[in-house]
């Protein structure tokens, strides 16, 4: 006997599916395992069956179409193909919580891929399936690019990749910015990625700030943001948050200062929120230099800042980053751009070879994208 992958679209109707094992049956075919893939044109049915030796190919082929299956791909299969799916995507999602940079890597063995090639700039507005073609967007900044020659992509695969590549994104962001801090004045904060969980600590950092800091931050009234707000500022769909807590306990201790990176296009919006007692301390300076260099990581273009005109203690920061910073003045509130270097200088051109898999360097990072809002904060 021998092992073979068959998949072929079939009218969503009653029997239909009946037919088609039926057909293989005749042809001594025992089914193993079913997948069922729902499309707009049919159900896909992805089947790894076991077959008489002297079965061909095309004797497959032959009784799939007899048994009204179309668009018929098959294919010899191994022995590991008998894993139930589930239990291989989440062995796949485990190399990635050991190795978030797998990410390219571990796409390919999902999805059987001939080529996967991450481009620091976005393959597409929200990714999508194709054909032999799958983009997906990197929560990180930028995509990926997969392609194989048959069979084509189906609509439940490319969620399946989407979450991996999501996953990645959180982990990797996770490892690169936990870290501890010693201040000048020897003071030691843990700094660390937020989670949703984060919600009450951070409105406990709100109620311990002043009006005065948290209008800074926000640059209008909205100084006591809801809990639905926080949530969205702790996990944003693209960029970081950071959470400074006193001492290195981590988690335990009290949340003192808040570092959002929000992306958005071409560009990232970022804020800082640092506890009164903890300002004047080089705190949010640390913290506004690892958002910068996290956006030098992605390959964002520039950061941006606004700044209220008379917070003379964030302007110091600023000049502090010793980067080229150009102002401008809409009233009361100054825009200061930072350009960063492009991610994409020097970077391979898409398009590999098949079973390449092309990308940025494991110190790299990913993304692709420019600016960074920082709304007035005291920060030094």
């Amino acid at each position: 006997m021998a092992l073979w992958r068959i998949r072929a679209t079939v009218d969503d109707r009653p029997g239909y599916l009946s037919v088609l094992t039926a057909s293989l049956a005749l042809r001594g075919v025992n089914i193993l395992t079913v997948q069922v893939h729902t499309t707009e044109v049919g159900a896909v049915d992805d089947f790894l069956v076991d077959a008489p030796e002297q079965v061909t190919e095309a004797e497959l082929r032959a009784a799939v179409e007899r048994g009204r299956g179309r668009d018929c791909w098959v294919a010899r299969s191994e022995a590991r193909g008998l894993a139930d799916e589930p239990t291989r995507v989440l062995g796949l999602a485990g190399r990635l919580v050991r190795d978030p940079e797998a990410a390219g890597a571990t796409l390919r063995t999902l999805l059987g891929a001939d080529a996967v090639t991450w481009r620091p700039s976005p393959t597409a507005a929200s990714g999508g399936v194709g054909g032999t073609t799958m983009l997906l967007t990197d929560p990180a900044g930028g995509g990926y690019e997969l392609r194989r020659r048959e069979p084509s992509f189906t609509p439940a695969e490319y969620a399946r990749a989407q979450a991996l590549v999501e996953l990645a994104a959180t982990l990797a962001r996770r490892d690169v910015d936990r870290v501890t801090l010693v201040l000048p004045d020897g003071a030691e904060v843990s700094v660390r990625p937020a989670t949703a969980e984060d919600v009450p600590a951070v409105r406990e950092l709100h109620a311990a700030c002043s009006a005065r800091s948290r209008q800074r931050r926000y640059l209008s009234g909205a100084a006591d943001p809801s809990p639905a707000r926080l949530r969205r500022l702790l996990e944003p769909a693209r960029g970081t948050t950071l959470l400074a807590t006193a001492g290195s306990g981590g988690a335990a201790e009290p949340v003192v200062a808040m570092a959002n990176l929000l992306g958005e296009g071409d560009e990232a919006e970022a804020a800082l929120l640092v506890r009164d007692d903890w300002q004047r301390r080089g705190l949010g300076s640390a913290l506004l230099r690892r958002l910068v260099r996290h956006a030098d990581r992605a390959g964002y273009a520039a950061v941006l800042l606004h700044v209220q005109a008379e917070n003379t203690p964030m302007l110091r920061t600023l000049r502090r980053l010793d980067r080229p910073v150009a102002v401008e003045r809409d009233g009361a509130v100054l825009t200061a751009t930072l350009p960063l270097v492009p991610a994409s200088a020097g970077w391979p051109a898409a398009g590999g070879a098949a079973g390449a898999v092309t990308g940025p360097p494991a110190t790299a990072g990913r993304g692709a994208c420019a600016g960074v809002v920082v709304p007035a904060q005291r920060s030094d």
